[in-house]
């Protein structure tokens, strides 16, 4: 039962989201106040998609060693439907929003930053945080 390189890896993506997130959330920007708040930013809602996609991940993970050689019927049957959830996450939501969130942010960057991202804005959101919520590896 010793653990893969890969539920390791899919534990740590989780937590740097989970950082991303927690820090983005801690910033004190103008647009927060407003209508809609953070969820009117697709980048935020790629990184709340992203969130609970890793989750899943690692929930499908945990379980999957658990239930491993239980022989137990009901359990392999939710293990079955847990990764059908992951399965179909990552196929229509996590991947198609995450691509087009990063292409579109970093084209339109290369193009002209202000109409992206004002230079105004690195003096609320931190370089590394800003790379943390566009660039997925």
């Amino acid at each position: 039962m010793a653990l893969v390189p890969c539920q390791v890896l899919r534990v740590a993506i989780l937590l740097s989201y989970c950082s991303i997130l927690c820090n983005y959330k801690a910033i004190e920007m103008p647009s927060h106040q407003t209508y809609g708040g953070s969820w009117k930013f697709l980048t935020f809602i790629d990184l709340v998609i992203q969130a609970i996609f890793f989750g899943i991940c690692v929930l499908t993970d945990l379980s999957s060693l658990l239930t491993r050689g239980s022989g137990n019927q009901e359990q392999e049957r939710q293990l079955k439907k847990l990764i059908s959830l992951r399965d179909w996450m990552l196929a229509v939501l996590a991947f198609p929003v995450g691509v087009f969130v990063v292409a579109v942010f970093w084209i339109i960057y290369a193009y002209d930053r202000e109409m992206i991202y004002p230079k105004l804005l690195d003096n609320f959101i931190p370089g590394w945080l800003n790379h943390g919520m566009h660039f997925k590896a």
